[in-house]
C-alpha cells in the first residue's frame, strides 16, 4: 500500500483559513477530493493522510466528513484546543470518531515560539501520549529547542516532524537545523515527513539537488524506518506539481533505498506510525 502521509483539502468559503491571501493566489480556491484523485491514480498512491489547515474544530469536522465519504482518505490529523481546560473532553469525544487519528497545532503560526511548553499544553500532550495518539510538529528550525524540551517532558509521545521542520533551503542553511534534527531523531518514537520542501526552496529555480542534503541528513538521523513521503498538496503548488514533488523525492532517495526501503518510505512507515 502506497501512502501520501501529508495532504490537505479546503473550501475557501468556510472562511477560517487565516493564511489565505493574494500572496498565495494559487491556493485561494477550493481543493477537494475530485481534484486530487487523478493525481493519486497517476502516482499509484492508494491512501492519504488528510491534515488540518485551519485552527478550528469546524475544520476538523469538515475533514472528518470528507474522510467518511472517501475511502482513499485513511485518516485525519485534526486540530483541538490543547490550551483549553476542556481539552480532555474534546480528546475523549474525537478519539471515538472514525478516522480521527492525530492532532496538530500549527506551531509555525503561533506568536509564541515556546507555546508548546505552556503548562496546560504539556498536560494535554501527556494525555495524547497516554492514548498513544500521533502528534504532529509543524515547525521551523527556531522551534526545535522547544520541541526537544517537550519530548523530554513527555517521553512517551508518538510524534512526527512535518516538512523536515522547514529548513531554509532557499538560503542553503544547514548547520543549526541539522544539529537540532539529529537531537530530535534520538527520540526513537519520533518520525519525520519528507514533505513540504520545495516550498522552502526557490519556487522558480529549485531542483532535486537543492533538497538532497536535507533529505540525506534526515535519512541518516532517523533511518529508513522512520521517514515517510508526503506531497503537501496543494500547498506544493506554490512551487511545483504533485508529480514533481514525488519525482524529486524519488530521484534523491534512489541511491539510498533498496526495494524494501522504498516500500517503507512510500507506505509501510506511515501505515505503522498511524496504525492503519
Amino acid at each position: 500500500m502506497r501512502i501520501d502521509s501529508h495532504q490537505h483539502f479546503w473550501k475557501a468559503s468556510r472562511g477560517d483559513y487565516h493564511w489565505m491571501s493574494p500572496a498565495v493566489q494559487v491556493l485561494c480556491r477550493d481543493y477537494l477530493p475530485a481534484d486530487l484523485q487523478p493525481l493519486l491514480k497517476k502516482n499509484k498512491i492508494d491512501k492519504t493522510i488528510l491534515v488540518q489547515a485551519a485552527q478550528t474544530k469546524e475544520e476538523t469536522d469538515f475533514l472528518l466528513d470528507l474522510a467518511a465519504n472517501h475511502d482513499f482518505i485513511a485518516g485525519v490529523i485534526g486540530w483541538l484546543d490543547m490550551d483549553s481546560p476542556d481539552f480532555p473532553r474534546q480528546l475523549e469525544l474525537y478519539s471515538q470518531k472514525p478516522k480521527f487519528i492525530g492532532i496538530r497545532p500549527m506551531l509555525q503560526d503561533i506568536p509564541e515560539d515556546d507555546w508548546i511548553l505552556r503548562p496546560r499544553v504539556i498536560q494535554s500532550l501527556k494525555l495524547v501520549a497516554q492514548q498513544d495518539m500521533p502528534f504532529e510538529f509543524l515547525t521551523y528550525t527556531r522551534h526545535l529547542p522547544y520541541v526537544l524540551t517537550a519530548l523530554e517532558s513527555v517521553p512517551g509521545l508518538r510524534a512526527v516532524v512535518d516538512h523536515v521542520s522547514k529548513p531554509e533551503i532557499k538560503n542553503r542553511k544547514l548547520d543549526r537545523w541539522s544539529t537540532l534534527m539529529a537531537r530530535v531523531a534520538k527520540h526513537q518514537n519520533v518520525y519525520c515527513k519528507l514533505s513540504g520542501m520545495i516550498t522552502e526552496a526557490d519556487h522558480k529555480t529549485w531542483t532535486p539537488d537543492d533538497l538532497r542534503p536535507y533529505v540525506e541528513h534526515v535519512l541518516k538521523c532517523f533511518s529508513v524506518e522512520r521517514v515517510m513521503f508526503g506531497s503537501d498538496w496543494p500547498v506544493c503548488l506554490l512551487a511545483g506539481s504533485y508529480d514533481q514533488v514525488a519525482a524529486a523525492l524519488q530521484a534523491v532517495l534512489k541511491p539510498h533505498l533498496d526495494k524494501r526501503g522504498e516500500t517503507a518510505v512510500f507506505g509501510d512507515n506511515a501505515a505503522r506510525f498511524y496504525k492503519l
